[in-house]
């Protein structure tokens, strides 16, 4: 497969959704899927999700209607559909006064019992190049029970929460810390989230934000001060993936010219790319 006219993959880029219904947004992967140049792996539990996923990705989409945690039973509190707050971790409640409007938005409608499964345990899941994960604090505990099938994951993208609305939740801090562990470091914020606190609301709306920060999505990559620990295939997915879905030109920029220096593709690539950026978006 031939992307930017210079570079040639030779697997299709797996990459791996948790959490997948998405509540009025595009993924950021969704381009590469539109190109032909990846599979999409998704995991969603909430069955009330599948139908959408399955109008919107057809047969590009391999659909797990699994809960991933860590293999235990949990309780699951379901919150509204639309609220995109269903989690195995129980909504706090002090966390939801301290914002406006959070007391309906997280409000349990009921609790039911699940078998959740640990990551590493879908034998049918393929080796991940892209994990992406919304899954309402649960975050961390899928990235330590799934450390065989993201051993070779080259960019992933999270939620974190700097004020938790569930209790037990990990908070970004911990998560990043984890994160570096495992040799990723932050690479992009896609959105910083913040939130009113209760009781005061700004033009009569409780959804406009004051200075609280609520969560954010950030993207992590395999730390660029050590790419030559990397292949050439994973190289040449990490300028893929960086240039379609988060439009990091430099990140991909640097990735041509570490491939111009192994002498995987001619010495002017990364000029070529630089000067055609409008014509591959």
């Amino acid at each position: 497969m031939k992307c930017f006219d210079i570079l040639e993959i030779e697997k299709k880029i797996e990459i791996m959704d948790v959490g997948a219904a998405s509540i009025n947004e595009i993924p950021p992967y969704k381009r590469l899927i539109d190109l032909g140049l990846a599979n999409l792996n998704a995991f969603e539990g909430d069955k009330r999700q599948s139908k959408k996923l399955k109008d919107e990705y057809g047969t590009n989409l391999k659909l797990y209607e699994k809960f991933i945690f860590d293999g235990s039973e949990q309780n699951l509190y379901v919150c509204g559909t639309e609220s995109g707050m269903t989690s195995v971790l129980k909504p706090n409640q002090n966390a939801l006064n301290f914002f406006n409007g959070f007391n309906k938005i997280g409000k349990i409608e009921k609790i039911e019992s699940v078998e959740t499964k640990k990551l590493d345990d879908i034998e049918e899941l393929p080796f991940i190049d892209l994990a992406k994960m919304d899954i309402q604090g649960a975050e961390l505990t899928v990235l330590k029970n799934g450390t065989k099938k993201l051993k070779d994951c080259l960019l992933v993208q999270l939620e974190v929460s700097y004020i938790c609305l569930y209790e037990n939740q990990p908070g970004f801090g911990e998560i990043d810390l984890w994160m570096r562990s495992q040799g990723f470091v932050p690479h992009c914020f896609l959105d910083v989230k913040r939130w009113s606190i209760t009781p005061t609301i700004f033009n009569n709306n409780f959804r406009k934000p004051g200075n609280q920060l609520l969560e954010s999505d950030i993207v992590y990559v395999k730390d660029p001060l050590k790419f030559n620990l990397l292949n050439d295939e994973q190289l040449k997915k990490i300028a893929i993936i960086s240039h379609y879905c988060f439009q990091s030109v430099d990140l991909s920029g640097f990735v041509f010219l570490e491939l111009e220096k192994r002498s995987i593709i001619p010495k002017d690539s990364y000029k070529q790319y630089i000067s055609n950026i409008k014509k591959f978006k």
